[in-house]
């Protein structure tokens, strides 16, 4: 077997014993196909489109009901993987880690990191690449390995489809409040 086809295998959807918190399966339920990897690959190029689809005057708009600007829900996105990369490391060598929990309020409304929205955009996208190249080098059991975050159970197989299902969420949101449709996956790849 191909080690390709070993990481297909091992980044299969998550069965529900490797979660607790039902809004975690909400999150990978909004995913679809059956390899984490090749969906978390494929949102490289989403990102890439969606912010060069989003206009100038757009990125600091404020559209109700929600209360975070495009910027704080890109910068948001940026830190999230950041967190997910993290969680992701601290759980595949076994040792069953219990991690803090990350208040992603705190870290918006400080407007801490908030800066040139393509160089965000940029940031997440090689954040996500950095996040895809700890997920492939991976031995096949460690997508097993489990920890808990917040007191939530947590294997890096769901962690990753988490990853996946986070951006979904947040960049479907702002196609909604832009009023743009960005291309998913490149047509070559369809």
């Amino acid at each position: 077997m191909k080690n390709t086809d070993m990481k297909r295998i091992a980044s299969h959807r998550p069965e529900s014993s490797e979660f607790e918190n039902p809004y975690h399966g909400e999150l990978i339920g909004i995913v679809d196909g059956d390899c984490a990897i090749e969906q978390l690959r494929g949102q490289l190029h989403w990102i890439c489109e969606l912010a060069a689809s989003i206009s100038t005057e757009q990125v600091d708009r404020i559209h109700p009901p929600y209360q975070w600007s495009v910027r704080q829900v890109m910068e948001h996105c940026a830190n999230a993987e950041r967190m997910y990369g993290y969680r992701i490391m601290c759980m595949a060598d076994g040792s069953e880690p219990s991690l803090p929990n990350w208040d992603e309020n705190v870290s918006a409304d400080s407007r801490f990191g908030l800066g040139n929205f393509t160089r965000l955009a940029k940031e997440l996208s090689q954040l996500r690449s950095a996040n895809l190249e700890l997920l492939e080098r991976l031995c096949p059991h460690s997508w097993d390995c489990v920890g808990s975050v917040a007191g939530n159970h947590l294997s890096v197989r769901a962690l990753a489809w988490l990853a996946a299902g986070h951006l979904q969420h947040h960049f479907e949101i702002l196609e909604k409040r832009c009023q743009v449709t960005a291309i998913r996956v490149p047509a070559m790849l369809e």
